[in-house]
């Protein structure tokens, strides 16, 4: 029994390393669930089995298979809808304005799951593109699951999944049935690159972007990677840009690099310097 403990135990610290996704004692009911499939497919019979396997390549094929199964992949078309009437209403009007000269509109979806909230940011784009005649508009979507990055590329969905979220008059005019499925239109398509990123490995190479959209991650982060992964998120933001959290996330007590955006939920602006060596 102390063994098969120190093996959780070691997994837990293991997932928490390549993720940052905390998993407590009161998440052990899902190391079955989620890690089965993948024992499954590496024709192995018991969780004790997956984890000598490893012990000995903590770092190889099957452990970051084993962490991405860990990780939560639920995800909806304009899933909360405040952040995307907030965008088109407040935060988009105020960025072509200061871009105007530039005319270049970078959005970071990080930990962008199935694809939905990508593809609902193009879809708004879209809807919105009378803004931004002549504009280089990019969305860059990232998640460290290499299967699910593979999912969103592929762009189909449901029935059942496209009316999470979607109207009839969007599912209608930026997606096509394809056999019993909806395809994401091409022109949604062309606005978004699906990229293989782990927040705990920084961002260098990423750039700058006017706007970041991390929401619904920092909720299973432990405070340490928290205050990490939002230090990292303030270097890749531009110094006007936002950043734009789940209803349920905050940056209040966590990090001084960030501050909320008044009037605004779940946006945060990157503070000046100056008070962010005094906060």
């Amino acid at each position: 029994m102390t063994g098969a403990i120190s093996d959780i135990e070691a997994f837990r610290r293991l997932v928490l390393e390549r993720s940052g996704l905390s998993l407590g004692a009161d998440k052990d009911y899902l190391l079955q669930s989620r890690l089965t499939p993948v024992m499954r497919e590496e024709g192995l019979a018991t969780l004790e089995a997956l984890f000598a396997r490893l012990r000995l390549d903590p770092r190889g094929r099957l452990a970051q298979r084993a962490v991405d199964a860990m990780a939560t992949h639920e995800s909806y078309f304009f899933r909360d809808a405040t952040p995307f009437d907030q965008l088109r209403d407040v935060l988009l009007p105020a960025l072509v304005a200061r871009r105007a000269g530039a005319k270049r509109l970078r959005i970071w979806s990080a930990a962008c799951s199935s694809g939905q909230e990508p593809y609902s940011l193009a879809m708004l784009l879209l809807e919105e593109r009378r803004l931004m005649p002549g504009w280089t508009v990019e969305i860059l979507a990232t998640d460290m699951s290499q299967p699910i990055l593979d999912r969103a590329r592929r762009g189909l969905y449901s029935d059942f999944e496209t009316s999470r979220g979607l109207s009839e008059a969007r599912r209608s005019r930026w997606l096509k049935r394809d056999g019993g499925d909806w395809s994401i239109a091409p022109e949604v398509r062309a606005l978004v690159e699906f990229r293989p990123h782990n927040l705990m490995d920084g961002v260098v190479g990423m750039g700058r972007f006017d706007l970041i959209f991390c929401r619904n991650v920092l909720i299973y982060f432990e405070q340490l990677q928290k205050r990490w992964a939002l230090a990292r998120l303030s270097e890749a933001l531009e110094p006007d840009g936002a950043l734009i959290l789940g209803s349920a996330e905050t940056v209040v007590g966590l990090d001084s690099a960030f501050e909320p955006m008044p009037g605004l939920r779940g946006a945060f602006q990157p503070r000046a310097r100056e008070d962010r060596l005094s906060a």
